[in-house]
């Protein structure tokens, strides 16, 4: 099975750079109109977008489990600067347990793989689902516990 949100993605990462630069013009126009309280009510509101984007941590996540392996590539959606692009590939049989966190309601939601190695038993970091759909969550979760299962 293999699971892409990269156009859900995209559309976060459009909707915050579009609203980011509306907040940042407005501030600009604030205080070229010599209202710097509401310019820096302004700044104020665009930290806390900025904070909520950077809570919720939007990623693009590919994933896949055919041909034996478990992959999963991923990089942060909503960044400044050069992507930093991660992947996690290890074979079905040496997975342990994949932990699935929700909070908030169930809208932001995290996974760590737990693989057995020659030397024990490893954690990956957690990565972000907050991005994907629900219903492909729970695929992917179903998907890893019928591997679990075998």
């Amino acid at each position: 099975m293999r699971i892409s949100n990269k156009n859900r993605a995209i559309s976060y990462k459009r909707l915050f750079f579009l609203v980011s630069i509306i907040i940042a013009l407005g501030a600009l126009v604030l205080f070229l109109l010599d209202l710097t309280l509401y310019g820096i009510a302004a700044v104020g509101v665009f930290s806390l977008w900025y904070l909520y984007f950077h809570v919720a941590d939007y990623q693009f996540i590919e994933y896949s489990d055919e041909d034996g392996k478990i992959t999963l590539r991923f990089f942060k959606a909503v960044s400044f600067g050069s992507k930093s692009y991660h992947s996690i590939e290890f074979p079905q049989n040496i997975l342990q347990n994949a932990h699935f966190e929700n909070s908030v309601f169930g809208k932001l939601s995290d996974i760590t793989f737990i693989v057995r190695t020659k030397r024990g038993i490893a954690e990956y970091p957690s990565v972000s689902l907050s991005a994907v759909p629900f219903d492909e969550r729970k695929k992917m979760q179903e998907s890893l516990f019928k591997i679990l299962h075998r």
